[in-house]
């Protein structure tokens, strides 16, 4: 016979996530899965398929308990999004102009605040724009842990899980890429 105290009980609802269901779970980690994703693949139409496909995939883990979800799907959007990357990498060898190449790094996204004053969304984009590319220069891995640490804030050993790695990668990954960040946008923060 099992006996259960009150400290268990009190435990158990601590890891249970708030989600009454994996439909609210995704309609709530879907815009920033979004920004993740677009990020590494730099292409608003290529991350919306891959935020697409992580949740289609997720709906085959239903059954799975709440707690499992998001290193679950965090694990399943990178893994996607690294294979448009290779996808996309060898299209951009063999299929496109250099010319178009130049145009797509230079694409970014407008999240300004709408309601700033003109000086204020202008410095606002500059400084987005900023971090975007300053992101981008990551290495991938930096890349990743750093946004799923600083942007999702998902502690360590869930973003080991995500990426697949050790809790000591995913530190030193977030280590380097800190120290990357802050020497490329020492004016900005």
């Amino acid at each position: 016979m099992l006996v259960t105290t009150p400290f268990d009980s009190a435990q158990e609802a601590q890891a249970t996530p708030a989600w009454a269901s994996l439909d609210a779970f995704l309609a709530e980690i879907g815009p920033r899965a979004f920004r993740f994703a677009e990020a590494g693949l730099r292409q608003r139409e290529d991350a919306l398929d891959a935020v697409q496909d992580a949740m289609l995939k997720m709906l085959a883990y239903r059954g799975r308990p709440a707690v499992e979800w998001t290193p679950l799907f965090w694990s399943i959007l990178r893994r996607r999004i690294i294979d448009l990357q290779r996808r996309s990498n060898f299209r951009l060898r063999w299929l496109r102009p250099a010319a178009d190449l130049a145009q797509d790094e230079d694409a970014s996204i407008d999240w300004a605040d709408p309601g700033a004053g003109p000086d204020r969304s202008l410095e606002q984009r500059h400084a987005y724009a900023r971090l975007v590319q300053a992101l981008r220069a990551l290495p991938a891995r930096q890349r990743e842990a750093f946004t799923l640490r600083m942007f999702e804030e998902l502690d360590v050993a869930t973003t080991a899980k995500a990426m697949g790695c050790s809790e000591g990668s995913v530190k030193t990954h977030l280590s380097r890429a800190r120290q990357a960040l802050n020497s490329q946008l020492e004016d900005v923060l």
